[in-house]
């Protein structure tokens, strides 16, 4: 079981990877085709439900064109 503060973690890290997403107008699967990782380990780290590698948040970052510091700065607009 993950402990809750991790699991607020990895819902606002999915919805900041989301966020990003969206405002590109990207789909998840373009996204996926953009960083060679599979549409369905996008959906599920914007449900929070992954704990992704630090080499997924820069294939991810590179797909957005944002710097992986965007991705973990849940303050910050699109």
């Amino acid at each position: 079981m993950v402990p809750q503060s991790e699991r607020r973690f990895l819902l606002a890290l999915g919805e900041r990877i989301r966020t990003l997403r969206r405002a590109r107008g990207l789909s998840q699967e373009q996204v996926g085709m953009r960083s060679g990782i599979h549409r369905t380990y996008i959906s599920s780290l914007e449900c929070g439900q992954r704990n992704v590698a630090i080499i997924n948040l820069r294939r991810i970052a590179a797909s957005l064109d944002v710097p992986v510091s965007a991705l973990l700065d849940f303050a910050r607009d699109p």
